[in-house]
């Protein structure tokens, strides 16, 4: 069985390059790019759908859900990285690139917290899906997915993590060990205004 991650639409913060707060919501092409991405998972099997609470990504997931008519089962495990007060703040006024900071922000996360947290979801995903009898959709943020990328999954040979995950790009990977990945950041399903992204950074 396959499992299908998926990261948010685009939101109004991410195509201003600002530091979001858990509460951002989608723009209307978020909007637009999660009703596209619904309607390429429709004729996939899902039977399950595991979601970040947080707003932009749940409110990605509701369409898949709804195509498929599936209940969402959201999680914490797998909000983005917690930035703590540097976020509202503006990617170009930092100084510095805030996702290479390995060190928690005053109020945030450090990586190594991040990734321990990362691994708890992939592992809740994997008992998940095998619960299931049919694929599972993970919606989720641009760090999560490339942690995911990094230390769950395996890359084809020669491939390495993407610099940045598109809004609602799909990456397909294998539920069992060694978690081979057969898509990588699709987004085939957006076209003309749809594809266009604002972010040129990978988190979000």
């Amino acid at each position: 069985m396959t499992i299908y991650l998926v990261r948010h639409g685009e939101t109004p913060l991410n195509a201003a390059r600002v530091m979001q707060p858990p509460d951002t919501p989608l723009s209307e092409r978020g909007s637009a790019q999660a009703l596209a991405v619904a309607e390429r998972l429709r004729s996939v099997p899902l039977a399950g759908i595991l979601s970040s609470d947080l707003r932009r990504a749940y409110d990605t997931a509701r369409p898949i859900a709804e195509a498929r008519g599936l209940t969402i089962q959201p999680t914490a495990l797998l909000h983005e990285r917690n930035f703590g007060d540097l976020r509202g703040k503006s990617y170009d006024n930092l100084g510095f690139n805030p996702f290479e900071m390995q060190d928690a922000p005053p109020g945030g996360e450090s990586i190594p917290d991040f990734l321990a947290r990362v691994a708890k979801a992939f592992d809740q995903a994997i008992r998940l899906r095998d619960s299931l009898k049919g694929p599972l959709a993970i919606v989720s943020h641009g760090l999560v997915i490339k942690a995911i990328m990094a230390h769950h999954a395996r890359l084809p040979e020669g491939i390495e993590v993407p610099e940045r995950v598109a809004n609602t790009s799909v990456t397909v990977f294998s539920d069992r060990a060694p978690h081979e990945i057969t898509l990588l950041n699709c987004a085939t399903h957006l076209d003309g205004k749809l594809a266009e992204d604002g972010s040129s950074l990978s988190g979000g």
